[in-house]
């Protein structure tokens, strides 16, 4: 499973953020590792330096071996909570797709 890291222009993409973001992926999302071939993850800040509420931005797209990709989004007002709340969404999508797909 491989772990894809895009910034925007205002977010410095660095190795150590790349391993804050791995660990909470695998905190949050571990259990569906096996099942996954790829996450993307999506990190923007809309205001920069100027701050502002809600103004960070996770958003992720997992793909599941044999299925098409699935996406979550989560607005949040520092990189952290974005990403759990992203996390968050993402796990209940995953649940009912792997739900869905025992019952066929």
């Amino acid at each position: 499973m491989r772990i894809q890291l895009n910034t925007d222009g205002n977010i410095d993409g660095s190795e150590d953020l790349q391993a804050r973001v791995d660990a909470m992926l695998e905190q949050h999302l571990g259990r569906f590792f096996p099942r996954l071939s790829r996450i993307e993850v999506f990190l923007s800040d809309s205001n920069a330096a100027k701050g502002g509420a809600n103004d960070k931005r996770c958003a992720l797209e997992a793909r599941m071996e044999n299925d098409d990709p699935m996406g979550a989004s989560h607005d949040d007002e520092d990189m952290a909570k974005a990403i759990r709340g992203a996390c968050d969404k993402l796990k209940v999508l995953l649940d009912t797709r792997i739900e869905k797909r025992r019952g066929h």
